[in-house]
């Protein structure tokens, strides 16, 4: 008798089927593009959303509530914060808080202004003390003569020869910039001069502006546009500065640094007047200035790092 073939009817009872083991690492999931910027550079996150909200201050100010920041009102001067005076009064009746948001425009054209100009001057004095080797001496001696003078010294100097605007504002503090772009800049090119490439170019018959556009540009963006925003703060500092003490833009024009001015005379009994400018400056300073830490990070690969 053939035994038939029985079909398998399964483990026999009792006794336990292998399960699959549960995935202890589960495949991570791609972080987009925005995700991974902001994980690695939460500066340039932080410091660029503060002042993207100064900059739509500014852009915006007559559609926030705001009066005439120039309006005088002599029955309502020195009035406490309130519903109606969200910053008080000053003690000529102007709005403050009309007056703060106005002056953000000053501020930010003066430090976006001298952080272009600088840097563009700056570049180009710097290549050529860095490229032109007989010329070096003589720049560099003018620079250093220049550096020995401090940037806002050398600001209240100019502005003292000229009258008080923001275009003047921003040549003085321009000129008092430039040394420090300049020795940047030059630095740079000394470093990229002696590099194979630039060597192997010079050696081929490559004029110089050629070799200038295409190793030693390109090569200086990333540290100029740090010295930039760093430029830009500065520039900020030294506008208010000037404005303070009577050197800067005109009484009458909102900038942060004349409100300061206006109510340093009542600081110990309204010191409202004084305290919203300066946070704002405060502020805008700051965030600059994280955004210039967080593009050096970024831009430095020595310091770039892995998410």
């Amino acid at each position: 008798m053939s035994a038939s073939a029985t079909p398998h009817a399964g483990p026999p009872a009792g006794l336990a089927v292998a399960q699959p083991l549960p995935d202890l690492y589960p495949p991570r999931k791609a972080r987009g593009p925005v995700r991974r910027f902001v994980r690695r550079h939460p500066t340039i996150v932080v410091g660029g959303g503060i002042l993207a909200v100064v900059i739509l201050m500014a852009l915006l100010a007559p559609y926030l509530g705001t009066v005439d920041p120039t309006a005088l009102s002599p029955a309502r001067r020195t009035r406490a914060p309130s519903a109606q005076y969200w910053f008080g009064t000053d003690m000529l009746g102007r709005d403050v808080y009309s007056r703060v948001v106005y002056g953000a425009r000053v501020s930010l054209v003066v430090g976006f202004a001298v952080a272009f100009l600088a840097s563009v001057a700056g570049l180009t004095v710097g290549l050529v003390s860095g490229m032109v080797r007989w010329a070096d001496g003589i720049i560099m001696r003018v620079v250093d003569g220049m550096m020995s003078i401090p940037p806002i010294l050398l600001a209240i100097a100019l502005m003292a020869l000229t009258r008080g605007s923001i275009e003047n504002v921003i040549i003085a503090i321009t000129i008092a910039e430039i040394p420090r772009v300049a020795r940047l800049v030059r630095g740079v090119v000394l470093s990229l001069r002696e590099q194979p490439y630039v060597e192997a170019a010079v050696t081929t018959g490559t004029r110089t502006p050629l070799i200038i556009w295409r190793h030693i540009l390109p090569n200086t963006l990333a540290p100029m546009t740090v010295q930039a925003t760093y430029i830009c703060a500065s520039a900020m500092i030294a506008e208010s500065i000037l404005s303070f003490i009577g050197a800067g833009v005109p009484p009458a024009t909102p900038s942060w640094g004349n409100i300061m001015a206006e109510g340093r005379a009542l600081w110990q009994v309204k010191f409202y007047i004084i305290l919203f400018p300066a946070i704002f400056l405060s502020l805008t300073v700051l965030a600059v200035n994280l955004v210039g830490d967080g593009l050096r990070d970024a831009l430095d690969p020595r310091m770039a790092k892995d998410a």
